[in-house]
């Protein structure tokens, strides 16, 4: 499946969709992706074996919450309001 395929079957109203497409585009740049890693003090191994837990989704996306040039940029790109994903990471935290 392509990637674009995959993204026309995202739900983008559910928190661990928006939070595994907000990870796949912080990952998809290295500068972004060494400062995720550097800020949460996640690893790669973190990340894989992690991946489908709302307390590693949510860091990525308190990461992503706490600096707003990419929280926009990366609601731009997924094309969802900033605020969704700030309600996300609110949802995969409680």
């Amino acid at each position: 499946m392509r990637a674009r395929d995959m993204e026309s079957n995202m739900d983008m109203s559910d928190p661990h969709a928006l939070a595994l497409h907000a990870l796949v585009w912080m990952l998809s740049d290295a500068r972004r992706a060494e400062r995720l890693l550097a800020i949460t003090g996640l690893d790669a191994d973190a990340l894989r074996t992690g991946i489908g837990d709302p307390a590693v989704l949510g860091a990525v996306l308190e990461h992503l919450a706490n600096y707003e040039p990419d929280l926009i940029a990366c609601a731009e790109a997924m094309e969802v309001s900033p605020a969704a994903l700030v309600a996300a990471h609110r949802s995969l935290a409680a």
